[in-house]
């Protein structure tokens, strides 16, 4: 007789099942109550798709749209499906996914003529055909060999290219309706998963709208994100001059030993925007007394303001810096979140009577006296330091929440510059899977992490899915009011971070919750040419995460 399995479900019951029996026969087992769907399963914290055989007793977590890895996996299948319906409708075409916009996916298709509003509409119509009908995805796992022979077949050249990196022997492909694709991850059973999305015109291109895992029943209103839309245009543009576009060119420019020039020409670029920034505040400095500065997570603003005083005292600014952080409320006024801990990121942690009232006076001439917070007690001391703004001075702001207005209410808007920081990447794996800015911001802080705050990948994976929130919550519905956008992000960067966050990322064991987000983050890093540090400037933003930069120990 067969021997059977012991599986435990979601960490409370034990069902017995034959081997071979795919994950998602346990779903209708466990009978769980599930209005959002389901749409993959960890299995011993490995990600997997439904269609996964069991083959020895394990522990099983569903994974449903709610959460951000499911949410990732509709978003891959949708693209899928897309991709796929291109190929059918505009054969001879090259689809290409650039980046998000708003709550979308933006790209563009080369074809032998423009792009029309009635092609975006067959399209999604072609979509509609291959969702109702229901297919299935079909995880695959071929040599390279055959891998290269398929997409050969397909004419999916830049994948071929892509292959040349991979180290491993066989490749996971998944296949829908005859198009295929590299595994980046799990996908959806089948296209009947994929009801909820909306495909339009966006000229020159089309953005595929998609829901998000705090509501991932509905498609959000688009909001017009045209300062956002107009520095991923530049990124573009950039990456076409530097023909760098795609892990694939990185790799030639690194492996070929050209990596020195590209590191600094894209420095210089870096320089030339922040130097176009500090001339604009310059040109208005009889107006603009404070500069405020915000950004996500490890998007570079500690680097980033700090090169931009930098330029400012070449044009004869002094630039003052106040910390946000002294200007916390004392620890039993914090407010709570939903969850009853404190919520540091809410802009009521924030004393905003005392913050403005000294904004005024120094903008007025006065002297104040700075406050400082004493972390360790959770109190705010006085330490005897003053401060009064001279006539050539610039008060300069760093924190998550320097676009919402509510910070600086009793400052005039003319007389404040908001500065959005992001590291929005130019480059892509190629022209189905774009590189998340999010993947790319995490990267950078798990290396800074480890060696900064002491902080283990696992420790700084734990606590992404808060930070993320928070940036949702703060930072994200103001960045539109900046009054300009400075892009951090570098085209050589997955390459260096690739050696110090490989090693961080290895330790992660199989027991961990945190485990399934390593390996996908290590399976992505797989496919960079890795680059060591001795080319990259002291000053530049990368430093900031890897090391050894000169503004270290300049804040606090």
């Amino acid at each position: 007789m067969e021997e059977m399995l012991q599986v435990q479900v979601e960490g409370q019951s034990t069902y017995e099942v034959a081997p071979g029996t795919p994950v998602m026969t346990l779903l209708s087992m466990h009978k769980k109550e599930q209005e959002i769907p389901v749409v993959a399963a960890a299995i011993d914290n490995v990600l997997r798709d439904l269609r996964t055989p069991l083959e020895s007793s394990c522990q099983v977590r569903f994974v449903d749209m709610s959460t951000s890895e499911g949410m990732r996996i509709y978003h891959r299948s949708v693209t899928m499906v897309f991709m796929r319906a291109v190929s059918e409708i505009l054969p001879g075409s090259n689809a290409v996914i650039q980046h998000t916009l708003g709550n979308g996916l933006y790209g563009e298709i080369q074809y032998d003529r423009p792009l029309k509003d009635r092609d975006i509409s067959r399209i999604e119509r072609q979509m509609r055909y291959i969702i109702e009908a229901d297919e299935p995805f079909i995880l695959s796992q071929l040599t390279k060999e055959d891998a290269e022979r398929l997409f050969t077949e397909a004419g999916q050249t830049e994948k071929i290219q892509l292959l040349n990196y991979w180290p491993k022997e066989k490749v996971e492909i998944y296949s829908c309706g005859g198009f295929c694709d590299f595994c980046h991850g799990p996908m959806v059973p089948s296209t009947g998963y994929l009801k909820t999305f909306r495909l339009r015109f966006y000229l020159p291109g089309f953005i595929i709208e998609l829901p998000k895992a705090e509501d991932p029943l509905n498609i959000p209103p688009y909001e017009e994100r045209g300062k956002l839309a107009n520095i991923h245009y530049e990124a573009k543009k950039w990456a076409n001059i530097i023909k760098v576009n795609n892990v694939v060119s990185l790799n030639d420019v690194v492996t070929k030993g050209d990596i020195g020039n590209l590191i600094r020409v894209s420095e210089a670029f870096h320089e030339k925007k922040i130097g176009q920034i500090a001339d604009q505040i310059t040109e208005n400095i009889d107006r603009i007394r404070i500069v405020l500065i915000a950004g996500p997570s490890s998007s570079g603003k500690t680097s980033f303001a700090q090169r931009l005083s930098t330029q400012l005292q070449v044009n004869g600014i002094r630039p003052v810096a106040i910390s946000l952080d002294d200007y916390f409320v004392d620890r039993e006024h914090t407010p709570r979140d939903e969850q009853g801990n404190y919520d540091f990121e809410s802009i009521n942690a924030i004393d905003i009577p005392l913050f403005n009232d000294h904004l005024i006076k120094l903008i007025q001439g006065e002297e104040i006296k700075l406050p400082y917070f004493n972390f360790k007690t959770g109190k705010r001391e006085y330490r005897g330091e003053r401060l009064q703004l001279g006539p050539s001075d610039l008060l300069v702001v760093e924190g998550i929440h320097g676009l919402n207005d509510l910070l600086t209410s009793s400052i005039p808007q003319g007389r404040k510059f908001k500065i959005y920081v992001s590291a929005l990447t130019q480059i892509n794996l190629d022209n189905q899977n774009r590189i998340p800015t999010t993947d790319v911001r995490l990267i950078r802080r798990i290396s800074r992490d480890q060696r900064c705050r002491g902080r283990s990948a696992e420790e700084t994976i734990a606590m992404w899915p808060s930070v993320r929130r928070g940036e949702e919550k703060n930072i994200f519905p103001f960045q539109e009011s900046a009054d300009v956008m400075f892009n951090s992000a570098l085209p050589y960067e997955l390459a260096v971070l690739k050696g110090i966050a490989e090693p961080h990322l290895k330790q992660i064991t199989p027991a961990s919750p945190c485990y399934a987000e390593a390996q996908r983050l290590l399976d992505f890093l797989t496919f960079f040419a890795p680059l060591g540090l001795d080319e990259i400037p002291l000053n530049s933003i990368v430093r900031e995460f890897v090391g050894g930069s000169c503004f270290e120990g300049t804040v606090r």
